[in-house]
């Protein structure tokens, strides 16, 4: 997949007709962005396996051991290097290149990684563990990505994407001073024999500088919409209706797919219960069969997917930038298996493609069950491949009817009939790039979870993982499993999509289900928080959303993530959401932050929300404290009156609110200490005499 060069331009990335001579940083960002790489066959090919700290005592299916679950601390060896002890994460032949490194702790952050290339005894690379992926190499994210949760002990899942390739061998070490729960997982990929490959230096990162900052910016970013003929049709279709849509003759591919439904209840509701189902037919072969919702990497319902290869906006957009090429002829069906019509738009871009031996089609399906019982333990299959082809990617969209967690389970992948499993994970919220589950929803480009419904993982949730440069090459089979382990016993639903590109003739396990597609969704019995997402509520004139802001800081281990507001009325609160902050204790806090339109000192005015179980709260604005007090409590949910926090003058440009738990009224509930923040009014006083 490294086979052409691909020039970075202001209006996006577009492919020029040069070999690179070898593989390098530089090759490999400007593969990363390049959406045709993925459809063809890698050149030079390559395997791609996962160093981990899954637990040893894993070790065969009919073994003791097999869902065994103590991932941390687990390294191949200790050895002594120049007196230091070093325990060794990965030890692998080359040619080849780390292409994705997820570390985490439930502790202390000390310790150090050191990387060593092609038989050095000396590392070229050796630094405080955490500084890789925190970014002090000045990577930077998304390239460098902390993920929500994240605090001072490292506690939240980070990942890094920079690619590092190496010409003969990679061993990575780690060691430390001190005990701490350590997971990791590294997926490397290994070319061929013979392949070319420039050894990471810094002297090559220097150079490459200039593509990564271009590459960190275009990930977050959504591309332009590329050039080709656009088939744009408005389609009503009645309950168990078709829609076939023939595309232009190949050799072709479609580089844009948008599906809009309007966002109104009904829409929604429809959406939510799966009922449009997107099929495709490439070459006279089906590729994909799948619910729209989750096709798109939404799960159930309309939520916010901010990803390389998809997005999903509340308004019903929903567009995927996968390409999907075809030699001769294609076709586009939607199907509307609920009982009532259907109305949407549909816009399709097809270009042509330059067809060659390594181009393949597309793929997506969609399994689900219901009634999915742990324990016992189980190993849950996403789908089993047959024939030869790259994955590529994944959606879980699962329903969990109890306040617990449900993923202790580590995901397993066969390749080529592998009898023990070349990637094999430490949890399920590890797989999909954060970890120390539950977290709040949250979007990266190739990770993030969608939906999480309520913070112990109680209801709906989507996890969704794309592949780029840890994509996986197979050529006879690819099995994908995952453990299904709870803390607690529970009956879960399940429902995985899988995408992946492959060569004519491939044969997957998973047949359409229409079936399990039109079911009832699910709801957690006595729950006020509606499956179904309703339309959007507006947002208040002047007011700027403090779910929307950035936690810049808060208390260890702290929750502050934004909560739906339906339940209680939402057109109560700006935008139906605020931010809900999981306070335990006296002195826990958060701190928020949002930009001021100039340096003048504006008069801030503070909503918030009033519970049973909420705190009494003081306020600090640019690091001076606020006279006023706040008591959270109140016998139902209701928004408070605006809370006044005085003329403050901006800082640098910013304001940076902090709130800070001070008790708790005698007549709250339960938690007692938690809080809720719906939006912050900047209005220009009459007179801007002074600040606090």
């Amino acid at each position: 997949m490294a086979s052409g060069v691909v020039v970075l331009s202001l209006c996006g990335f577009t492919p020029a007709l040069a070999k690179p001579p070898v593989v390098s940083i530089q090759s490999l960002l400007e593969e990363m962005v390049s959406y045709d790489s993925v459809a063809r066959w890698p050149d030079p090919a390559y395997t791609c396996k996962q160093a981990s700290s899954y637990d040893r005592a894993t070790v065969a299916p009919d073994k003791p051991g097999w869902f065994a679950n103590s991932d941390q601390n687990q390294f191949i060896r200790t050895e002594t290097n120049q007196g230091r002890t070093e325990k060794v994460m990965m030890d692998a032949d080359g040619p080849g290149c780390i292409v994705r490194f997820w570390l985490t702790t439930g502790g202390n952050k000390k310790g150090s990684l050191r990387f060593y290339f092609d038989g050095a005894t000396e590392p070229a690379l050796a630094f405080p563990a955490y500084d890789l992926l925190s970014g002090d190499l000045k990577i930077g994210p998304p390239l460098a990505q902390p993920h929500p949760g994240y605090h001072a002990n490292g506690n939240g899942g980070n990942n890094f994407y920079l690619p590092i390739p190496y010409a003969k061998h990679c061993k990575v070490t780690w060691d430390e001073g001190s005990d701490g729960a350590r997971y990791y997982q590294i997926n490397y990929r290994t070319y061929a024999e013979g392949a070319r490959v420039e050894t990471y230096t810094g002297a090559a990162l220097d150079a490459a500088r200039p593509t990564v900052e271009r590459v960190n910016s275009a990930l977050p970013a959504r591309p332009d919409k590329p050039q080709g003929r656009i088939l744009a049709k408005e389609i009503e279709l009645t309950a168990g209706g078709k829609y076939l849509l023939k595309l232009p003759p190949g050799p072709a591919a479609v580089r844009r797919l948008e599906l809009r439904v309007p966002a109104d209840p009904l829409a929604s509701a429809q959406l939510a219960l799966r009922s449009l189902v997107l099929q495709m037919t490439c070459d006279g072969e089906d590729t994909v069969w799948c619910p729209a919702s989750d096709f798109f990497g939404s799960g159930v319902g309309l939520n916010k997917v901010a990803n390389w290869y998809r997005s999903v906006d509340l308004d019903g957009t929903m567009v995927c930038r996968w390409v999907m090429p075809y030699k001769k002829n294609a076709q586009l069906t939607l199907v509307n298996l609920a009982a009532q019509p259907l109305k949407f738009s549909l816009n399709v871009t097809v270009s042509p493609w330059a067809w060659d031996e390594r181009s393949m089609h597309f793929h997506a399906v969609w399994h689900h069950e219901a009634d999915l019982k742990t324990p016992p333990l189980r190993d849950w299959n996403f789908v089993t491949l047959t024939g030869r082809g790259v994955y590529v990617g994944d959606t879980l969209a699962l329903f969990n009817p109890v306040a617990t967690w449900y993923g202790e389970g580590d995901e397993k992948i066969f390749v080529d009939g592998e009898a023990f499993p070349s990637h094999i994970g430490t949890g399920t919220e590890d797989y999909y790039g954060y970890s120390y589950a539950p977290k709040p929803a949250h979007n990266t480009p190739f990770c993030g979870e969608p939906r999480i419904d309520q913070q112990m993982t109680q209801g709906h949730n989507t996890s969704t993982r794309t592949r780029n440069l840890d994509g996986i090459p197979f050529q006879h089979s690819l099995q994908f499993d995952m453990e299904l382990i709870s803390w607690v016993p529970t009956t879960l639903i399940y429902a995985a999509t899988t995408y992946w590109y492959a060569f004519p003739g491939i044969v997957s396990n998973v047949p359409p289900q229409p079936h399990a597609a039109a079911l009832p969704i699910a709801v957690v019995p006595g729950a006020v928080r509606p499956a179904v997402v309703a339309a959007p509520v507006p947002r208040k004139p002047g007011v700027i959303e403090c779910e929307g802001m950035t936690v810049v800081a808060k208390s260890a281990g702290l929750s502050a993530t934004p909560q739906a507001m339906q339940p209680f009325g939402a057109e109560r609160w700006s935008g139906g959401a605020q931010l809900l902050v999981a306070a335990s204790a006296i002195g826990d806090f958060v701190e928020i932050e949002w930009p001021a339109p100039d340096d003048q000192p504006r008069k801030l005015l503070l909503y918030a929300t009033q519970a049973p179980d909420y705190g009494e709260l003081r306020f600090t604005v640019n690091g001076k404290a606020v006279s006023t007090k706040f008591d959270g409590y109140a016998d139902s949910v209701q928004p408070a009156a605006a809370i006044d926090l005085g003329v403050i003058k901006p800082g640098e440009g910013k304001y940076k609110l902090r709130v800070e738990v001070v008790g708790a009224n005698p007549a709250s509930k339960n938690a007692k200490y938690f809080f809720g923040l719906d939006g912050v009014v900047m209005e220009k006083p009459a007179a801007a005499s002074g600040t606090p």
